[in-house]
């Protein structure tokens, strides 16, 4: 795959716009391996993000196919070629990594790598990863034509751009991580303040009914029952706290299993029936999933508390290689056409944006009295 100028530059401009649009780490570093990849035309790419234990959190390769990635195994150890990139901090380009004296062989499986160029990724004195080529497609039939000290210059570019990328990613991760954990301490505090409200009226009611037990009993008795009703209240701020507080198990999980799960407790927490199908649903990657699941909940939130439905049903199935989310309900419903303020407070505007930040659609069908279907749309990764 030869470059002239503008070819070349247009190229490594998409590899890079490829790269800032995704803010996963995962999705990062597949994307940064792939463009590698086809930038440079070789056979396969990888990159290893190491650990504090010999090893690697994280290796993504390209060029090889699912079922051989598995027959090769477990993850590498940090030995070596990977290990001098790594601890070394240097290019490594060889004309066949077989004659290298660091050369430790591979496991049964792993495909025959010759020539070889490799890095490391760099975030100012931190070696961040490890990116690696072997085996450049070669015109001529006698074998590998070799990488070049352009394809090094090139490489070295595209690294630069790889180290930003991945910070980016890592401190996206971590502002998400902390926005979870704020979160989950706004929801505390609200469960608290809502709860201990309720308790405060529940005990003055109940004083009122003692009061008036001996000399109006019918009173008392209208007293008992808003008692009744208060505790009903209190019981189910509670439930619904507990959901929203509890984490959403989607890595061990998987988001059918974790959707069926949450919609299984406010099924029972709530007077309306909730209901939940999958159907032919294929694992989509973690932020797709995780959109899902915060529309999912958002939606179920709206229909449970505000639009106070009698029923709910939430259905999750493949379309394509994505997956569209349903979520139906016979409540109050409302004019989508002028929901103003209202759009904000039944979170139509994070729930879009939640879609769109993961390439999918939203769309509402409403109308006062006729409840209300918010359905999500996804593309596959």
């Amino acid at each position: 795959m030869s470059h002239g100028p503008r070819s070349g530059l247009a190229a490594v401009s998409s590899a890079l716009l490829a790269m800032s649009r995704h803010l996963e780490t995962r999705d990062v570093l597949k994307t940064i391996v792939a463009s590698a990849r086809e930038l440079l035309d070789a056979q396969y790419a990888a990159l290893g993000v190491p650990d504090d234990h010999g090893g690697f959190a994280q290796f993504v390769v390209d060029g090889v196919s699912d079922a051989q990635w598995k027959a090769i195994g477990p993850l590498p150890r940090q030995h070596g070629i990977l290990a001098a990139m790594l601890h070394e901090a240097r290019p490594e380009r060889l004309a066949d990594v077989r004659k290298d004296p660091r050369f430790e062989g591979w496991p049964h499986a792993h495909p025959d790598l010759v020539d070889f160029l490799g890095l490391p990724i760099r975030d100012g004195d931190e070696i961040i990863g490890a990116l690696f080529l072997a085996n450049k497609n070669c015109p001529k039939p006698e074998g590998s034509c070799g990488f070049t000290q352009e394809d090094e210059e090139l490489l070295a570019l595209l690294a630069q751009h790889a180290a930003i990328a991945l910070t980016n990613a890592r401190l996206y991760e971590r502002s998400r991580e902390l926005t979870i954990a704020e979160e989950r301490s706004r929801l505390a505090h609200e469960l608290h303040d809502a709860v201990s409200q309720k308790l405060f009226s529940l005990r003055l009611t109940a004083q009122a009914a003692a009061a008036l037990v001996d000399r109006d009993p019918a009173r008392a008795k209208g007293e008992l029952h808003q008692v009744a009703a208060l505790a009903a209240e209190a019981a189910e701020e509670l439930r619904a706290a507990v959901v929203e507080l509890r984490p959403a198990a989607l890595d061990e999980d998987g988001l059918i299993a974790t959707l069926r799960t949450q919609i299984q407790v406010l099924d029972r927490a709530h007077t309306a029936r909730v209901t939940f199908t999958g159907a032919g649903y294929r694992a989509l990657p973690a932020a797709q999933e995780e959109a899902v699941l915060r529309v999912a909940q958002e939606a179920l939130h709206n229909a449970l508390r505000h639009a106070h439905a009698e029923r709910v049903d939430v259905s999750v199935e493949r379309r394509g290689t994505g997956a569209v989310l349903r979520v139906s309900d016979d409540g109050d419903g409302f004019d989508p056409a002028s929901v103003g303020r209202a759009g904000r407070h039944l979170g139509l505007v994070s729930m879009r944006d939640r879609a769109s930040g993961v390439g999918g659609t939203l769309t509402v069908e409403a109308a006062p009295g006729k409840g209300t279907t918010i359905e999500m749309e996804v593309p596959g990764g």
